[in-house]
C-alpha cells in the first residue's frame, strides 16, 4: 500500500475514534464535525481494509479496486444510512450532505490507490 493511503487510514481511524468517544462522553463538538467528520472517512476506511485484504489474499501488492466497486460502496453507505435506515430507527437522519461525502471520499481514496496499478482481470475467475 502507498504511503499516502497508509498515512490517510490511520489519520482518519484517529479522527474517527476521537470523534466517537468525545460524542460517547457528551463533549460538545462543532457541528460540522459531529455530523459529517465520520461520513467522509467511513467509506476510505472500509476500501482501504478491503483492499488490504484482497492484496493479501490475492498476494499481489500492487493490486487496486476499480472504480466501479469504489462507487458501489459510496452508493451502499448512501442507501443503506441516508434511505433504509432512517425509516426505521430515529438514530439514524437522512441528509443529502452525507451522500455527496460518501462520494467524495470514494474518489479520494480511488485516486490515492491508484499509485500502483495492477487491476484485477475478471475474466481469469
Amino acid at each position: 500500500m502507498n504511503k499516502f493511503l497508509k498515512l490517510y487510514f490511520t489519520i482518519s481511524v484517529v479522527i474517527g475514534t476521537a470523534i466517537y468517544v468525545a460524542q460517547k462522553q457528551h463533549f460538545e463538538l462543532p457541528r460540522i464535525i459531529n455530523n459529517y467528520v465520520n461520513d467522509f472517512l467511513i467509506v476510505p476506511i472500509c476500501l482501504t481494509i478491503s483492499l488490504a485484504l484482497l492484496r493479501l489474499t490475492r498476494n499481489d501488492k500492487g493490486y487496486y479496486l476499480r472504480i466501479y466497486p469504489v462507487l458501489y460502496l459510496a452508493l451502499f453507505y448512501a442507501v443503506l444510512f441516508e434511505f433504509v435506515l432512517p425509516q426505521y430507527y430515529e438514530r439514524y437522519t437522512s441528509d443529502p450532505i452525507d451522500i455527496i461525502l460518501y462520494f467524495l471520499s470514494a474518489i479520494l481514496f480511488y485516486t490515492l490507490q491508484r499509485k500502483r496499478r495492477t487491476p484485477y482481470n475478471w475474466s481469469n475467475t
